[in-house]
C-alpha cells in the first residue's frame, strides 16, 4: 500500500494543467514587473541625477573657497597682530640708559592677556633673542604656570545629525586635497617657526599648518620701537576654524543638493512613467495578441501628441492591417477552394460519364467539356497565383514617375492594331496641358489595371462600338475614365463587381472564359498606389442606362 501511494504521488499532473497555469504565472510575473523599475526608468533617473551629482561633488571640493577663507584669516590675524605689536611697542618697552630699548616681560604678559580677551585668539610673545616671554594660554602666578585650554561644547546633536556628520566625513575624506600642509606642533622654540624668525628680522610672516583637528594658521608680526625690533608677536587661529566654515557651507550645499536630487528623481520617475509605462502597455498588448492568437485591442495613445502616440497609432494600424490581411487570406482560401471545386466536380462527372458512354459523338462532347474545364482550371490557377503574389511583388518593386498619357496612348495603339473585325474601338482623349500627367507607381501593374478595365469594357460593348478613355487632372491627382456603350451594371452590383471570382459576363461569352479576378486584382493594385477605383452607370436623356463608366483616381506627384 505504501508503494502504491508513493507511485501515485509522483504521477505527472493532468493534461492541460500546465497550459492552464501558464497564463496565471505570466500574469503574476507581469504584476511583479510593474513594481520594479524598468531599465528605461533606471537610465532616465541615472542620466538626470548624474550631472547634478557631479555638480554637487564639485561644490563639495570648494578649493577656491578654502583658499579664500585662509587668505581672509591670514589678513585678520596680521591686522590683529599689528595692533598687538603696536600696543606692546608703546606700553611694554622701557628706555634703559644702559641697555637702550628693553621689552618688559611682566608688563607684556599683562597687556597680552587684556589684548586677547575680546577675541580669545591664542598669542605668544618672543623677545629679540627668540625666548618665549608671554603665552596667552599659560597663566603665570606664585606657583607653577597653568596651561589654559578651551573645552569643546557638549555633544547635544541628534542621532540623525551624527549620522550625517559621519557621511560628511566619509565624503570629504575621499575628496582630494589641493595642498599638503606641514604638521603643527605646540610649544616649540622660536627657531621652529619660520614666521617668527622672519618677524624677528623685521618682516611679517605667515604659515599654514595642519594638526589632528584641522588647519592652523599662524602669523608673526615684529614688535618695534623706532624701527628697532624688540620681539615678535605670534597669533594662531583656533584649530578647526577653517574646517568649521567649510563644513557649514558644505552642509548647506548638501541640503540644497538633497532637495534638488529629490525633485530630480521625482521628475525623472514622472518622465519615465510617461514613457516606460505606455511602452510597457503596448508591449503587453502585443504579447497577449501573439500568445493568445486572438485579436487584442492595442491601447489608443494618440491623444498624447508625441512619438509614443505615433507608435500607438502605427501599432494599431499595423495590427488592424494584419487582421484584415488574415481575414482576407482566410476568405481568399475559401473562395479559391470553392472556385476550384466547381470545375473539378464537372471534370469528375465528365470522366465518369465518358467511361460508361459508347457513343463517339457523346464521347467527343464529354472530351470537349473536360478540355474546357482543364483550361478553366489553368486560368484559375494562373490568376490565383498572380493574385497571391501581388502583395509581395508590390512591396518589393520600387515606384517611379510614370507618364499616364504616354502609357494610355501605347495601350490604345496596341488595341487598335490588334483589333479584330466587329470588336469595339478605343478612343483616347487627353486634357490639353503643358505638363504631362505624372504619377508615382509601378508601370507594369498600372498597365495591367488599364488593360483589365479596357478588356472588360470591350467584352460588354456592342459590335464596332466605341470605348472612350479619358485622362485629366483632378485636383492633386489624375482621373482616368473608361466608358462603354454596353448594358451597364446592375445597381446592386456596382461594388460587388470588384469582389473576387465575380463572374457576371455577357450571354455571348463562353462560360469560364474569365476567372472573375481581373477587377479584384485591379482594385488591389490601385489601392496599393494610394488611389481609388469605382464604377457607375451612364444614363441617356430619358434616364435609361446607356453604358458603364469605370473611374480610376491616382495621386499626382
Amino acid at each position: 500500500m505504501a508503494s502504491d501511494i508513493a507511485i501515485a504521488s509522483t504521477k505527472a499532473p493532468p493534461p492541460g494543467t500546465e497550459a492552464a497555469a501558464e497564463p496565471a504565472v505570466r500574469e503574476a510575473a507581469t504584476r511583479r514587473q510593474r513594481w520594479r523599475l524598468s531599465p528605461l526608468t533606471r537610465r532616465i533617473v541615472v542620466v538626470n541625477i548624474l550631472p547634478l551629482a557631479l555638480l554637487g561633488i564639485g561644490f563639495l571640493y570648494l578649493g577656491k573657497f578654502e583658499s579664500s577663507l585662509i587668505g581672509q584669516q591670514i589678513e585678520a590675524l596680521r591686522t590683529q597682530g599689528e595692533i598687538f605689536a603696536a600696543a606692546l611697542g608703546e606700553g611694554a618697552v622701557l628706555d634703559s640708559p644702559d641697555e637702550g630699548e628693553v621689552l618688559l616681560p611682566d608688563l607684556a604678559r599683562g597687556m597680552m592677556r587684556r589684548l586677547v580677551a575680546p577675541t580669545r585668539t591664542p598669542a605668544r610673545l618672543f623677545d629679540k633673542d627668540g625666548k618665549l616671554v608671554a603665552d596667552s594660554r599659560v597663566l603665570a602666578g606664585p606657583g607653577d604656570p597653568v596651561q589654559v585650554a578651551e573645552l569643546p561644547p557638549p555633544d547635544t546633536s541628534s542621532w540623525i545629525n551624527r549620522i550625517a556628520d559621519k557621511i560628511y566625513d566619509r565624503i570629504v575624506g575621499v575628496l582630494p586635497h589641493r595642498h599638503t600642509y606641514p604638521i603643527y606642533h605646540e610649544g616649540q622654540p622660536a627657531e621652529s617657526y619660520p614666521e617668527v624668525v622672519r618677524a624677528l628680522h623685521g618682516e611679517s610672516g605667515s604659515v599654514v599648518r595642519r594638526d589632528a583637528t584641522g588647519l592652523v594658521i599662524s602669523v608673526a608680526v615684529p614688535v618695534q620701537r623706532y624701527k628697532e625690533v624688540l620681539g615678535a608677536v605670534m597669533l594662531t587661529s583656533a584649530s578647526g576654524e577653517i574646517e568649521a566654515e567649510l563644513r557649514t557651507v558644505r552642509l548647506e550645499l548638501l541640503r540644497i543638493f538633497g532637495v534638488a536630487a529629490l525633485v530630480t528623481v521625482l521628475l525623472s520617475l514622472y518622465l519615465a512613467g510617461t514613457i516606460a509605462r505606455p511602452v510597457r502597455r503596448l508591449a503587453e498588448a502585443a504579447e497577449r495578441a501573439s500568445s493568445r492568437g486572438a485579436r487584442i485591442e492595442i491601447p489608443d495613445l494618440t491623444q498624447r501628441g508625441d512619438e509614443i502616440g505615433d507608435l500607438s497609432r502605427s501599432l494599431r494600424e499595423m495590427t488592424n492591417a494584419l487582421w484584415l490581411r488574415m481575414s482576407a487570406i482566410e476568405s481568399f482560401a475559401s473562395d479559391v477552394a470553392h472556385e476550384i471545386k466547381n470545375p473539378l466536380s464537372s471534370l469528375r462527372s465528365a470522366v465518369e460519364t465518358a467511361v460508361r458512354v459508347d457513343d463517339p459523338v457523346k464521347q467527343q462532347r464529354l472530351l470537349a467539356i473536360i478540355t474546357a474545364d482543364v483550361e478553366r482550371l489553368s486560368r484559375l490557377i494562373t490568376d490565383i497565383s498572380d493574385a497571391s503574389r501581388l502583395d509581395a511583388e508590390m512591396s518589393r518593386d520600387v515606384m517611379s514617375p510614370i507618364d499616364i498619357g504616354a502609357m494610355l496612348r501605347t495601350l490604345v495603339d496596341i488595341h487598335e492594331t490588334t483589333r479584330t473585325d466587329g470588336s469595339a474601338h478605343v478612343v483616347l482623349t487627353l486634357s490639353e496641358r503643358r505638363r504631362a500627367l505624372i504619377v508615382q507607381g509601378i508601370e507594369s501593374r498600372l498597365s495591367q489595371v488599364f488593360l483589365n478595365v479596357i478588356s472588360n469594357a470591350v467584352s460588354f460593348s456592342p459590335p464596332n462600338g466605341n470605348i472612350r478613355v479619358q485622362a485629366r487632372e483632378d485636383g492633386r491627382g489624375v482621373l482616368i475614365t473608361v466608358e462603354d456603350d454596353g448594358p451597364g451594371i446592375p445597381a446592386d452590383k456596382l461594388t460587388a463587381i470588384f469582389d473576387r471570382f465575380y463572374t457576371e459576363r455577357p450571354a455571348s461569352e463562353a462560360f469560364g472564359t474569365h476567372s472573375g479576378l481581373g477587377l479584384s486584382i485591379s482594385k488591389q493594385i490601385v489601392e496599393a498606389h494610394r488611389g481609388r477605383i469605382w464604377a457607375e452607370n451612364r444614363y441617356d436623356a430619358s434616364g435609361k442606362v446607356c453604358g458603364a463608366r469605370f473611374l480610376i483616381r491616382l495621386p499626382e506627384t
